[in-house]
């Protein structure tokens, strides 16, 4: 059976080493439980364990955890948001990891009555199956997003290569921070860009010792839906 208490702490230790690798504090690194394929129960056993944030990609099943735990956790969307279903979201969540185009940020920018808080999706690896803006775009997007008050930039996100090349993850969450820091440094109110949503079960120990602040954890935490193991 998946002890997702026991999971937790594996997760914790790893970051420990990472953070001692790199010389960060542990405080600076947020743990997002993805409940995406698991149920009610798997996801009470996550909160329980200590998750404080939850995160989601399907409107259906984010629905259905939400009903449950609302105000028990923080509320991530993690998957494409589709403009149209900006309306059904936006007063349930506390972050969007995937805001890549200026038609999505209008209807946020529309449908909310205060900023939301927002991370840019950048496809850093260039993948044609990955979404988000191309890595060389990120700053003119940004400049873009000013005129909505209700966008509110505090990150970069990426989703890496699936693949066991240590040295390809490290550069790909390498560029993302560099670019990151190059926003930064700008101050800009709209846009304050301090966090890193990347690394998941696979690489987020490379994820930690290269600067994130946000990492994406599903089956290394909760298991899959049909997981006992």
């Amino acid at each position: 059976m998946v002890q997702v208490a026991d999971n937790l702490t594996n997760i914790q230790t790893t970051i420990q080493t990472a953070c001692d690798k790199c010389k960060r504090n542990t405080s600076e690194i947020t743990i997002i439980g993805v409940t995406k394929y698991v149920t009610i129960e798997r996801t009470e056993e996550a909160l329980q364990a200590g998750i404080q944030n939850l995160g989601e990609n399907r409107l259906e099943g984010f629905y259905e955890k939400y009903e449950h735990f609302r105000e028990r956790a923080k509320w991530h969307f993690i998957g494409t948001l589709q403009s149209r279903k900006v309306k059904d979201v936006i007063d349930k969540v506390d972050f969007i990891h995937s805001l890549d185009r200026t038609s999505l940020a209008k209807e946020i920018n529309k449908r909310s009555e205060k900023p939301v808080n927002c991370f840019i999706q950048v496809n850093v690896s260039g993948e044609e199956s990955k979404h988000g803006i191309e890595l060389s775009e990120v700053e003119s997007f940004i400049s873009t997003l000013s005129v909505y008050p209700n966008i509110h930039v505090v990150g970069l996100m990426t989703m890496a290569p699936h693949t066991d090349d240590q040295e390809l993850l490290r550069q790909t969450f390498r560029l993302l921070r560099e670019t990151r820091d190059r926003i930064s440094s700008k101050q800009l109110s709209s846009a304050p860009c301090t966090y890193l949503s990347m690394g998941m079960s696979n690489d987020y120990q490379i994820a930690v010792e290269e600067g994130a602040t946000h990492i994406r954890i599903g089956s290394n935490l909760v298991g899959s839906k049909t997981s006992e193991v």
